[in-house]
């Protein structure tokens, strides 16, 4: 099976992790969140040659002419030297540029497969897959660990990035129901109006798989062996090897948000199924029991279709 991957998800719903694991297969080029826009991770035109404009950038036919070029060169392992030349000249940049095109070159040549890990390409998983022909693996987190995750963080989201996307809202009209937080100061509701929304444009997303963070760090080894048949990668002992270590063995104590590497992920090894114990920690029972209620309220559709067939939630 050829083609590239990505993987995609709210951040903090283990996108980084998830990537790294199928990483180890030595079979992929890893390339994190090329839609960031932050720099770094992102606009970087050597990666990617195109300007984000919003977090959660929208691709759909419509913006195609711009976005698909752009995207058929990251995957197709076509490094933009000279683009990054002129945009990025720091002592960081310039190691990052040799990381990344002499991965793009080394990987081009020895066939591997681009693995896009983005975070903000999750309401534009439908057009990676069907335009792109990527594997799309959809993270979803517990609503209530993810919200926790965001509280400890002080994280929040700017709900106008959404809604000033007029292609976002004409397809996804859900995202009209967050137009009441524009401005709020409550992140805990927030947070869960974005886990709520996304959810519901990812659950009629077609050709994408959607799966739950929270079993896959239950049991990893399973897990990821089956990930690792869906994404049509070669389930070795080393990788095997690996995935235990940075899976069971000791977690790697830091504070709270991290990036680490010249790609700038927020990987670090952990005992994923240690983790989900204290996934909720930060969060009074008052707010458990909110988080529950705005994210089990049905989000206004605005008289959408759903598309068929639907994805399947799966742990694996």
């Amino acid at each position: 099976m050829s083609g590239p991957i990505l993987v995609t998800g709210l951040p903090r719903s283990g996108t980084s992790w998830t990537g790294k694991m199928l990483a180890a297969s030595g079979e992929l080029v890893y390339v994190n969140e090329p839609l960031n826009p932050q720099h770094p991770p992102g606009r970087c035109p050597g990666v990617l040659r195109a300007g984000v404009s919003h977090r959660f950038q929208y691709i759909c036919d419509d913006n195609s002419e711009y976005w698909l070029p752009a995207f058929r060169d990251t995957v197709a392992l076509r490094y933009g030297l000279l683009a990054e030349l002129r945009a990025n000249h720091s002592p960081y940049d310039l190691a990052r540029l040799l990381r990344y095109g002499g991965a793009f070159v080394l990987g081009r040549l020895s066939g591997r497969r681009a693995l896009l890990d983005d975070p903000f390409a999750v309401l534009s998983a439908g057009w990676f897959a069907a335009r792109l022909g990527c594997r799309v693996i959809a993270l979803e987190r517990d609503p209530v660990a993810f919200v926790a995750s965001w509280q400890r963080l002080g994280w929040t989201v700017y709900f106008h990035e959404l809604l000033e996307q007029p292609l976002l809202v004409r397809d996804h009209p859900e995202v009209l129901s967050l137009r009441d937080l524009v401005g709020s100061q409550d992140r805990l509701a927030k947070a869960a109006a974005l886990w709520r929304v996304t959810h519901a444009i990812l659950a009629r997303t077609p050709g994408i798989r959607l799966v739950s963070y929270d079993a896959l760090a239950a049991d990893p080894l399973p897990a990821f062996r089956d990930l690792y048949a869906y994404c049509g990668l070669t389930w070795t002992p080393r990788a095997e090897q690996r995935i235990t270590l940075a899976c069971t063995g000791p977690s790697t104590t830091r504070r709270g948000f991290t990036w680490t590497g010249l790609s700038r992920t927020a990987f670090q090894p952990m005992n994923s199924r240690a983790s989900l114990a204290t996934s909720t920690s930060g969060l009074t029972p008052t707010e458990i029991t909110r988080i529950h209620t705005l994210t089990s309220t049905p989000t206004p559709s605005w008289g959408i279709s759903p598309h068929e067939p639907k994805p399947t939630l799966s742990g694996s």
